[in-house]
């Protein structure tokens, strides 16, 4: 290449991208607009091919534009990474950390700990979004994000914090009435509550060291897009279903579920702490990725069952 790359202009580029527009980023990145859009011209003239698709009412990517975004936003982070962590040596950690979290999770075990945090950092801020819907971390421009489950993201760092269990529970009056089941089979007689946020609600899945997978059918009177109100259901004896160890380690602890088909239970996950795949971090995210592992280093329910 003849000249370097005209990083600015790809910094730019890329706080557009995530911003959607261009008096956003301006304002931003402390530049006039004037400043971004000639920034935005440089590349296409360079390029020789538009990045956007302009309009009075919307402003979109094209197709080379989707391909430049992820790397111009590593430029971006990278360089913001740089100046944060070597004006932040010998001072507090500063600015805002924004953090996705699945719904009842977040809810049970986030909410005690950011007061925590922020006492102890209180010049960071957490903008927290709680969903059990699956962020894009890029193109939604969060800095860290918990995950249950499969990674199915190969470009992102992944961070595995501690095993998530899915014991098959329900109330004892329940399996007192109606027998406790020996066989996924059984599970055809039981009201279920199913969890609507997954492909297959209606279908629970097991696994036996010896025997290996088995795929049942359940129904029930219930179904949810959120643990907690499984969990309540559960308690009042309304069905049987598979829920995560950290929502129902207490009811378990303390008699109000039972767990039955031990030897086949669904297979275990575990929860992962991911970032987007560039290198650098500002000390703002990284303290909060260590405050994270440190507090579930050891969760309460790993010890129960």
């Amino acid at each position: 290449m003849a000249h370097l790359p005209d990083f600015e202009a790809w910094a730019i580029f890329a706080k557009v991208a995530e911003r959607g527009s261009f008096s956003a980023a301006a304002t931003d990145l402390a530049l006039s607009k004037a400043t971004v859009s000639k920034a935005i011209s440089r590349l296409e003239q360079r390029l020789a091919t538009p990045l956007f698709h302009r309009s009075s009412r919307k402003l979109s990517l094209t197709e080379s534009g989707v391909m430049a975004q992820e790397r111009a936003g590593r430029i971006l982070a990278d360089g913001e990474a740089i100046e944060e962590a070597i004006s932040e040596r010998g001072s507090e950690p500063r600015g805002l950390v924004r953090l996705a979290a699945p719904m009842s999770f977040g809810i049970a075990h986030l909410r005690p700990l950011l007061p925590l945090f922020c006492s102890t950092y209180p010049h960071i801020s957490i903008d927290l979004h709680l969903s059990d819907a699956r962020v894009d971390l890029i193109e939604q421009g969060f800095d860290i994000a918990l995950r249950i489950g499969s990674l199915e993201d190969s470009a992102l760092k992944a961070r595995r914090l501690f095993p998530v269990r899915l014991p098959l529970l329900g109330a004892p009056a329940l399996f007192d009435r109606l027998g406790r089941p020996s066989h996924p089979r059984d599970l055809e007689q039981y009201p279920a509550l199913t969890y609507s946020h997954v492909r297959q609600p209606g279908r629970w899945h097991f696994h036996h060291t010896e025997h290996g997978d088995l795929s049942v059918e359940v129904s029930g009177p219930i179904r949810s897009n959120n643990g907690d109100v499984m969990l309540d259901a559960l308690i009042a004896g309304t069905g049987i279903c598979p829920l995560p160890d950290f929502l129902a380690w207490q009811a378990l602890a303390d008699g109000r579920l039972e767990e039955v088909l031990r030897d086949w239970a669904p297979r275990s996950n575990a929860l992962h702490l991911v970032t987007p795949p560039t290198a650098l971090r500002p000390a703002r995210v990284r303290v909060l990725i260590d405050f994270l592992a440190a507090a579930f280093l050891k969760p309460p329910w790993s010890t129960t069952g």
